[in-house]
């Protein structure tokens, strides 16, 4: 380092610069972000927040902190170089300056090597010193020039930097140290300072992409830790190397840009960084273009800005249809693009050539063709096919068909076909082939979006289509549809009602007249003639009839021809009826009850008439001469047009039925009237006028729907209980039919069958034997000897062991595990039956039957041979022994 001087000036306490003018000394070569000196601004009032400037901006900067850097790299001229320092108050903007002095430091020409290595000395600034009193303010402050440090020295180490001394070590013995990041903070131990002679020095490598610089604290103390100085700060600069490669952000890098562009067009931008310092030259990178692919139609159809990386196209002719994507090879190199001492890296720029409606579609052919029979819709009759050169299935290749002529009523459509991109000429309204029988439609084709700027569309996207209407056999049709005649009711059979007849729309086919048949007539009162489709009654014609609905009759007729195929149309005739007076009017109801006095006795009776006015109400309503009886006991009183009021004329009428006939006149032309029964049941009534002889009303009998409601209610019965005892059977026979089920867990592979139990003899039920004996033999019990009862006691023996299945035996084995357990149960004595004597109970002294002394074989047993007897088991060995011994 060389040395660096600065001066001061003594200064009360004042919010300003310490110094109107400052002087420091510096390198000639000056590098950009270089610091070069620390102005001191003082503030009385701490609060202040103060802006710096410099009045040469391009080649000074001043930091927040007040340190001055370079903003560029320079060369400092022998003459000092001066520049003013300003500070402003952002609140008051109260405005402070200081003029700024550098000169380079001077060439060493005969100074000897030691003198030129001499280290640096930084000397406390001078304060009165009392052990035994409190510090006082400095007087006067300095400013320490920053210590700039190379990073990634090679040593040795530790390497020395500067020396700090006070000018008060000659009267004192003081002890030196520095504290702050680098010495006694994180990271520790890089600066270290010898605390007598109070040199500082660096331990290791510095790396500036990790700190750019240190800030330091120095101390000087006396032997008992009292402070002599006032600590000084010391700011070290790491000095930047070009250590660092530039990196991209990304190794590959894509983008986009239409084909057709004119030349600077931007297309995307590339970033690298370096570690380095931007500032310097070891930052500050350049970027171009290596290798272009393909390099067609030009070998530099872009360039790269050296600084920004912006990439912009500088040649015309893109064309995605001849080359749909470029490779560009990229390369950033620091030391602002020096191929001799930078450091470069490369990566990959990939452009994708985008799609513009540069080419029209055009179709295939001039012409087409297609054909559809009459009377269609929803056919597609051609395919219109073009081709397009963009880019498929983008709006610049999607076609819409457009019909430009010959169809005037709007009978055809055109589709596309999103996959083919076809036209699809389909019909959308009837056609008929007696009126147009052919069709010459004019079709353009374009795109969903317009075509590019200067781009027209050629003869080949416009084409004819030529559609031939195909004649057909249609069906024949009835004029008019519906047909509406009137006609008064009661027309008889035979006569002739009216002409339905059908035409056909096939005028150029060659086929016979129509035949016409019925379709539907729900009363059956009409028939047609199938030639000329005369219609005549088969029945009378009723108003009245329940086919009829509002007046009005329907009925459907068929015509049909002879065509291929044959076709057939209907027709529906509807019939008016008018009405006349061709039915007389009824009484409702035909039931009433009434009390056998006067009041209350008044029956109200309705006319009903199926005919409309004219010839139905207002009716009039009397009591017919004859009998006599009639008129005698009653009386009848029309209330309205409809209605009547039938009442006793008499005091008394005995209980019982009585037929009134009532006769009824409407007001028809001529007039139509009936006579009309009304059965009345006259009974006693209570003060409310409610019937209370009930035997004589249940004497006059039961209605028919009572008696058949009856009938139904006790079939209903008979067959609920029928069903129940059919399922009562059914589950008897389910009950018994279990029974003899066998368990499904009872496996004749792996289980013993039990069967039912018969007992042990007459002991193990509850019988009465006595009933089996003689009557003249039987005993009382209290004479019955003792001890006649059975006695089966069990032997006392070891208990056997049974062999015992394995749990997965193998089939083979089944047949080897039964034998085992018969051998075992023949040789254990403990299992029944018991080898004891047997008593069974006493059946009598006795017998009328007779002597079965003819089955005694003792005459002849010496001459039988009992050996067999050894081949039975143990269980007859006894035997064995007694019978098949021989002589003995």
């Amino acid at each position: 380092q060389a040395p660096i001087k600065a001066t001061c000036e003594d200064m009360s306490c004042k919010t300003g610069f310490p110094e109107d003018v400052h002087s420091a000394v510096v390198s000639r070569s000056v590098r950009g972000g270089q610091p070069l000196l620390n102005v001191r601004f003082r503030s009385c009032d701490g609060n202040k927040k103060i802006h710096f400037g410099s009045s040469e901006p391009e080649d000074f900067r001043v930091g927040e902190d007040g340190v001055v850097y370079a903003e560029r790299s320079f060369q400092l001229s022998a003459e000092p170089t001066e520049f003013v320092v300003s500070a402003q108050d952002t609140e008051t903007q109260q405005e402070w300056q200081m003029r700024v002095k550098l000169t380079p430091e001077p060439a060493f020409t005969g100074a000897s090597e030691k003198d030129q290595r001499k280290i640096e000395e930084i000397i406390f600034p001078w304060q009165q010193y009392k052990p035994s009193s409190p510090l006082k303010r400095q007087k006067r402050d300095w400013v320490i020039p920053p210590i700039n440090l190379p990073e990634n020295s090679k040593g040795p180490f530790p390497q020395e930097l500067v020396r700090i001394r006070s000018d008060r070590d000659k009267s004192l013995s003081l002890r030196y140290s520095v504290t702050g990041p680098g010495a006694d903070q994180p990271p520790t131990g890089i600066f270290i300072i010898n605390p007598i002679s109070g040199q500082l020095s660096v331990t290791k490598p510095l790396d500036r992409e990790q700190i750019a610089s240190f800030h330091l604290r120095a101390h000087a103390v006396d032997v008992n830790g009292n402070q002599v100085e006032n600590p000084i700060d010391i700011v070290i600069n790491v000095i930047d190397m070009n250590d660092n490669r530039p990196e991209f952000l990304h190794q590959v890098w894509n983008g986009t840009v239409p084909e057709g562009s004119k030349p600077g067009t931007y297309v995307m931008t590339v970033t690298a960084i370096d570690a380095d310092d931007p500032n310097a030259q070891n930052g500050m990178l350049r970027y171009r273009i290596l290798s272009q692919a393909p390099s067609s139609p030009s070998p530099n159809m872009f360039t790269i800005n050296n600084e920004t990386g912006d990439i912009i196209t500088v040649a015309a002719g893109l064309d995605r249809e001849k080359v749909q994507q470029y490779t560009l090879i990229i390369q950033a190199t620091d030391m602002e693009g020096n191929p001799t001492y930078g450091l470069s890296n490369t990566a990959t720029a990939v452009i994708a050539v985008t799609d513009v409606n540069d080419n029209p579609p055009e179709f295939t052919a001039m012409t087409f063709y297609g054909e559809v029979p009459e009377n269609r819709v929803d056919v597609i009759v051609a395919n219109l096919t073009v081709t397009d050169k963009d880019q498929p299935h983008t709006p610049a290749w999607n076609a819409m068909y457009r019909m430009t002529g010959g169809d005037p009523t709007g009978r055809f459509t055109i589709l596309t076909d999103p996959n083919s991109n076809d036209g699809l000429v389909t019909v959308v309204k009837p056609i008929d082939f007696e009126t147009n029988r052919m069709f010459v439609l004019t079709v353009a084709a374009e795109n969903q979006v317009p075509l590019a700027k200067g781009i027209q569309h050629p003869p080949q996207s416009t084409a004819t289509v030529s559609i031939t209407v195909i004649d057909v056999n249609e069906s024949p049709y009835f004029v008019p549809n519906p047909k509406l005649v009137r006609q008064e009711e009661g027309l008889m059979a035979g006569s002739m009602l009216t002409t339905f007849t059908a035409q056909d729309p096939d005028r150029y086919m060659q086929q016979t007249s129509l035949r016409y048949s019925k379709l539907s007539d729900p009363a059956n009162w009409l028939k047609i003639d199938p030639v000329n489709g005369q219609i005549t009654t088969t029945a009378v014609l009723d108003r009245e009839s329940i086919y009829v609905q509002n007046n009005m009759y329907n009925a459907t007729f068929l015509a049909s021809d002879n065509g291929i195929p044959p076709m057939s149309g209907t027709g529906t005739l509807q019939i008016y009826l008018l009405d006349i007076n061709d039915n007389a009017p009824q009484v409702h109801p035909k039931e009433a009850t009434t009390c056998e006095t006067m009041q209350p006795n008044a029956i109200n009776i309705t006319a009903v008439d199926p005919d409309i006015d004219p010839n139905a109400g207002p009716f009039a309503f009397e009591l017919p001469d004859t009998p006599a009886s009639i008129k005698r006991n009653w009386t009848i009183v029309r209330i309205s047009g409809d209605h009547a009021q039938l009442s006793l004329r008499i005091r008394f009428l005995e209980a019982g039925i009585y037929d009134v006939p009532i006769v009824i006149t409407d007001s028809g032309n001529p007039h139509a009237s009936s006579t009309s029964l009304l059965k009345v049941k006259v009974c006693q009534c209570d003060l409310n006028g409610d019937c209370t002889d009930v035997d004589r009303i249940v004497g006059a009998g039961l209605g028919t729907g009572a008696i058949i409601a009856i009938l139904l209610c006790i079939i209903i019965l008979l067959i609920l209980v029928l069903m129940f005892v059919v399922w009562m059977k059914r589950r008897d026979k389910e009950r018994q039919a279990k029974q003899l089920l066998i368990d499904p867990e009872d496996d004749v592979r792996d289980n013993i069958l039990k069967y039912d139990e018969e007992g042990g003899g007459e002991e193990d039920q509850d019988y009465d034997l006595s009933q089996l004996q003689q009557p003249d033999t039987v005993e009382p019990d209290a004479i019955k000897p003792v001890g006649i009862r059975r006695l089966d006691e069990r032997p006392i023996h070891a208990e056997p062991q049974y062999p015992v299945r394995s749990a997965a035996p193998h089939p083979g084995d089944i047949g080897d595990f039964i034998n085992e357990g018969l051998k075992a149960a023949d040789n254990d004595p403990t299992a029944p039956p018991y080898d004891s004597l047997l008593v069974f109970d006493y059946e009598g002294s006795g017998s009328t039957a007779g002597s079965l002394s003819s089955l005694n074989s003792s005459s002849s047993g010496g001459e039988q041979d009992y050996d067999y007897l050894n081949d039975w088991g143990p269980r007859f060995k006894k035997l064995a022994d007694m019978y098949g011994g021989g002589d003995d």
